[in-house]
C-alpha cells in the first residue's frame, strides 16, 4: 500500500454541450427544472455515476447535474468553487489542496479497472502483457506486435506483423494517472521517464479525450493500443488484454479482481487515513494490477447548508444503496469495514449553520 503524503424529479436527460475547446462533454441531468446540485470530473466513473444520478433523483427528488469533464478538469472546478463537488481518479496533491476553498475529503465511492485494450481482429484470445512490456511499448521502444518481447509472452499465438499505434488521453485525467501510477510502479525506465501524473511527456501516439476518445480512437484504427476504464471496453466491444499482476498470474480486470487488490489493503489502513490510497500492482493471485480507486472531493465545511445537507445525504446514499449497483456496470463496491469508516468520516462534515 502506498499513501499519498496528508491527507432528483426523475434524470429528465443526458445532454452534450461544447466546451471552450470545442469538444463535447456529458451533462448529467442538464436540460429541465432546478438543479440541487453540481458536480464535475472523472470520466472513469460516469457509466455508474449516471445510474445513481438518476436512481437517486427517481428515489428523492434531488437532481444532481454533473459534468464528465476529466479529473483534472473536475479539481479545478471544485477548487475554483463553481461547483458543489469535484470526482477524481487521481487523489489531490497537497498543492492542489493547499488552493483549494478550506480543508478537502476524499470520499472513495467504488473500485474501478483500466483496461488495456486495443484492435487486432486477427486474435480470437485476449494478448498476454507484462507491465514491463507495456511500458516499453508506451515509450516507442516496442513498435510492432510481433516483437520477441510480445511474441514470448504469447507463445502459440501469431501475433501479427502490424504497426502499434499507441493511442492516450489528451487531457489532464485521472485514468492517466492510475496508468501511470502502474507503469511508474513496475517500470525503473517509465519510472525515470515520463513519471506519474493526469498529464505526462508522451513519447509516442495519437491523443483522444475523456475515455470515450480513447476508445473510439482504438475502435477504428487496427493495430492500435490505449488504455480505458473496463465499462468503456466492454460498451464499445473491444478485447482488452490480459495483464500479469504482482503474483505472477496473467488476469483480465473484473470486478473480483478489483477487490481482491482493495482487500490487500483495506484491512491495514490507518485510523487517521485521509484515503489518498494507491493500490496498482497490489499482492494476491487473484488481484488485478491496473485498479483503483476513484474519488469525490468535498469540503469539510460545507458554506451552504441546503446543499451541504443535500450532499452528505448523497453520500451515504451512494455508500449504501449505490454500492449495489456497481458490479452490474463492471466497477466493485467498496470493502464493507471502509464503507463503516467512510460514514463515520461524513460526520467531519460541518454545514453551516448547524452545530
Amino acid at each position: 500500500m502506498r499513501c499519498w503524503p496528508l491527507a432528483v424529479a426523475a434524470l429528465a436527460a443526458i445532454a452534450c454541450s461544447p466546451d471552450e475547446s470545442g469538444s463535447r462533454q456529458n451533462a448529467a441531468g442538464a436540460g429541465s427544472g432546478s438543479v440541487a446540485l453540481t458536480g464535475a470530473g472523472a470520466t472513469f466513473p460516469y457509466p455508474l455515476y449516471s445510474k445513481w444520478f438518476a436512481d437517486y433523483a427517481n428515489a428523492t427528488g434531488v437532481r444532481i447535474n454533473y459534468q464528465s469533464i476529466g479529473s483534472g478538469g473536475g479539481i479545478r472546478q471544485f477548487s475554483e468553487g463553481t461547483v458543489d463537488f469535484g470526482a477524481s481518479d487521481s487523489p489531490m496533491k497537497d498543492e492542489e489542496i493547499a488552493k483549494a476553498k478550506g480543508p478537502v475529503l476524499h470520499i472513495p465511492t467504488v473500485l474501478g479497472a483500466l483496461a488495456i485494450t486495443y484492435n487486432l481482429p486477427e486474435l480470437k484470445a485476449p494478448v498476454k502483457l507484462t507491465g514491463e512490456a507495456l511500458a516499453s511499448i508506451f515509450l516507442g521502444k516496442i513498435t510492432r506486435w510481433n516483437d520477441p518481447q510480445l511474441s514470448a509472452l504469447n507463445g502459440g499465438v501469431a501475433l501479427p506483423s502490424r504497426d502499434i499505434l499507441v493511442v492516450h488521453r489528451s487531457d489532464g485525467s485521472g485514468t492517466t494517472f492510475v496508468f501511470t501510477d502502474y507503469l511508474t510502479t513496475v517500470s525503473s525506465a517509465w519510472s525515470a521517464g515520463p513519471g506519474r501524473g493526469k498529464e505526462v511527456p508522451w513519447p509516442v501516439g495519437l491523443g483522444g479525450k475523456g475515455n470515450e476518445g480513447v476508445a473510439g480512437q482504438v475502435k477504428q484504427t487496427p493495430g492500435s493500443i490505449g488504455y480505458v476504464e473496463l465499462a468503456y471496453a466492454k460498451q464499445n466491444n473491444l478485447p482488452f488484454a490480459s495483464i500479469r499482476n504482482a503474483a505472477g498470474q496473467f488476469v483480465l480486470p473484473s470486478p473480483a479482481g478489483m477487490t481482491a487488490a482493495a482487500a490487500a489493503v483495506a484491512g491495514n489502513l490507518p485510523e487517521n487515513t485521509d484515503y489518498r490510497i494507491s493500490i496498482v500492482n497490489a499482492p494476491g493471485a487473484s488481484s488485478y494490477p491496473i485498479s483503483s480507486f476513484t474519488w469525490i472531493l468535498a469540503y469539510e465545511q460545507q458554506q451552504d447548508s441546503v446543499k451541504g445537507r443535500k450532499l452528505v445525504d448523497f453520500l451515504r446514499w451512494a455508500l449504501t444503496e449505490g454500492e449495489k449497483q456497481a458490479a452490474a456496470l463492471d466497477y466493485a463496491p467498496l470493502p464493507a469495514a471502509m464503507v463503516t469508516r467512510l460514514q463515520q468520516r461524513l460526520n467531519s462534515i460541518r454545514i453551516a449553520g448547524s452545530t
